[in-house]
C-alpha cells in the first residue's frame, strides 16, 4: 500500500517480505528460510497489512477422475459435456456451455387452427342447413290435389310418367297482373298445356298431347281432351289419357300462369327462337323472328299464342316445349345452387301457383324438376303426338307405336319418323 512501511531487506531485494516471508543467509539455501528445502517453495502466507480482501481467491478440491479414459490424442481425461436439457439444441461435443437453442417453428400452431377450421366448419353445415330448409320451405306452400283416377287402370310399368297440366286459373293473379299478362279475368280452371314426361331406363322423353285433340272422354263422348279437366279436373283428365294411351300416369304436376312467368324470371330469363316474326294482341305478344332473350312475361305470351301460325294449336305445343327446355337448360346450371339468392328465388318460384297430386311426394316432386333439365338434345326427346291432320285427329298407327313403346319404357326404340315437332307425318 502507498501508506505502508516499507521494510529493509537490502539494496538489491524488492520489498516482497510480506508474500515470501522473511529470508534468512546460509538456512536452507542461499535465502532460504529455515526448514524449507527448496528455494522456491511457497511458504505460508502472511497477512496483509492492507485492508482485507472480501472475495479471496480459494483452491478447488481435487476430482477422482477414472482411470482408463484418455482423449483420442492419449492426453489426459477429457471432461464429459454437461448434460443437456431435454428438446434444446444440437450439435456436437463442441458445443459444451452453450445455451441450448429453442427449435424452430413448425407452422401455425393448433390454437390457431382451431378457430379458422371451426369457422369452415360452420359455414359449410349452415349451408347444408340451406339447401335442405329452402326446398322444405316451398314445398309447404304447394297444394295437394285428389289426381288419381278411380276404375279400371293400365298396369303399373316400367319407369315413371308425369303428367304436365299449365292452368290458364287466374287464381293469385293481381288485376294489373291480368292486364300485363294478356290473360283477361276468365273464370274456373282449364287447361292450355298437357304433356307427358317419360323417365326410364332410355332417354327422358316430353311428348305434348294439342289441347284440342280428339278423344274419347269418359262419360261426355268424343270431344276435345281438354274439356276433360273442366268436366272433371285432374281425375278425369288422368282417367282419359290412360284409356286412350295405354300409358299409366305416375304423378301429377300442375303450375298456374303466375308460377310460369316466376320460373322464368328466376333463372333470368330463357332465349326463343321463334321462325317468324309474331304479333299476338290476345296473347299480348311482340317479338321478332329468331333467337332472343326474352323475360317470363313474354314467354308466357309465346307459349300460349297460337293465331301467328297456320298450325295454331300445333304450333303453340311446339312453344310450349321449347320454353320448357330453355327454362330446363338453365335451372341445371350449377350457378343455380352456388348462387343462394337463385337457389331461393328458383325454389320458391311458382310455390303459390304449384298443384301436386296428393300420391306425389317431395321426392318425387325434386325428381320432376330435375328430369325436366334433361328433355332436349342428347338427353332427351321432344315430341307431338303423331296426328293424320290439323284437325288433331291422332293417327292410328304411329301414335299407338309411340305410345307402346312408352309404356314398355322403350324411348331408346323411338324414331325420329314417330318423334316429330308437329305430330304429323312431315312436320
Amino acid at each position: 500500500m502507498a501508506n505502508a512501511p516499507r521494510r529493509d531487506t537490502g539494496a538489491d531485494e524488492p520489498g516482497y517480505d510480506w508474500l515470501y516471508g522473511t529470508r534468512r543467509k546460509g538456512v536452507g539455501g542461499s535465502g532460504a528460510p529455515a526448514g524449507a528445502d527448496d528455494a522456491t517453495q511457497v511458504q505460508r502466507q502472511q497477512p496483509r497489512s492492507g485492508p482485507r480482501d472480501p472475495e479471496p481467491t480459494r483452491m478447488l478440491p481435487t476430482v477422482d477422475r477414472p482411470a482408463g479414459r484418455r482423449t483420442p490424442s492419449g492426453g489426459p481425461y477429457e471432461t464429459p459435456p454437461p448434460a443437456r436439457p431435454r428438446g434444446g439444441g444440437s450439435g456436437k461435443g463442441g458445443d459444451r456451455g452453450r445455451r441450448p437453442v429453442a427449435p424452430p417453428p413448425s407452422g401455425p400452431s393448433r390454437s390457431r387452427r382451431r378457430p379458422r377450421l371451426g369457422w369452415v366448419k360452420l359455414v359449410l353445415a349452415l349451408w347444408v342447413v340451406f339447401l335442405v330448409a329452402v326446398p322444405l320451405v316451398a314445398w309447404s306452400k304447394i297444394d295437394k290435389v285428389d289426381a288419381t283416377p278411380s276404375g279400371n287402370r293400365p298396369s303399373a310399368q316400367s319407369g315413371t310418367t308425369y303428367l304436365l297440366v299449365g292452368s290458364d286459373s287466374r287464381e293469385g293473379l293481381t288485376r294489373r297482373q291480368q292486364l300485363r299478362y294478356g290473360v283477361g279475368k276468365g273464370e274456373g280452371r282449364r287447361t292450355d298445356t298437357i304433356m307427358l314426361l317419360h323417365t326410364g331406363s332410355g332417354p327422358n322423353l316430353l311428348m305434348s298431347i294439342p289441347r284440342d285433340s280428339i278423344v274419347d272422354v269418359p262419360g261426355h263422348g268424343s270431344t276435345k281432351i281438354n274439356a276433360a279437366f273442366a268436366y272433371g279436373g285432374p281425375k278425369l283428365l288422368e282417367q282419359t289419357i290412360e284409356q286412350n294411351t295405354g300409358i299409366r300416369i305416375d304423378d301429377y304436376v300442375e303450375i298456374g300462369f303466375a308460377g310460369f312467368v316466376d320460373v322464368v324470371d328466376a333463372v333470368n330469363g330463357i332465349q326463343i327462337c321463334p321462325k317468324q316474326a309474331m304479333k299476338d294482341r290476345r296473347a299480348n305478344l311482340d317479338v321478332k323472328k329468331g333467337c332472343q332473350d326474352v323475360d317470363g312475361k313474354v314467354a308466357l305470351g309465346y307459349a300460349r299464342s297460337r293465331h301467328t301460325s297456320g298450325l295454331g294449336d300445333i304450333a303453340r305445343a311446339q312453344h310450349q316445349r321449347e320454353v320448357v327446355s330453355a327454362v330446363g337448360d338453365k335451372a341445371a346450371s350449377p350457378w343455380s345452387v352456388i348462387n343462394p339468392i337463385r337457389y331461393y328465388r328458383l325454389a320458391m318460384a311458382g310455390s303459390d301457383s304449384l298443384r301436386v297430386g296428393k300420391d306425389t311426394g317431395m321426392i318425387a316432386t325434386l325428381r320432376f324438376a330435375w328430369a325436366m333439365t334433361r328433355v332436349n338434345g342428347k338427353n332427351g326427346l321432344t315430341c307431338g303426338v303423331p296426328i293424320s291432320d290439323l284437325a288433331v285427329h291422332w293417327d292410328p298407327v304411329r301414335s299407338k307405336r309411340l305410345f307402346r313403346l312408352i309404356a314398355e319404357d322403350r324411348t331408346g326404340d323411338v324414331s325420329k319418323r314417330l318423334c316429330r315437332q308437329s305430330g304429323l307425318r312431315t312436320g
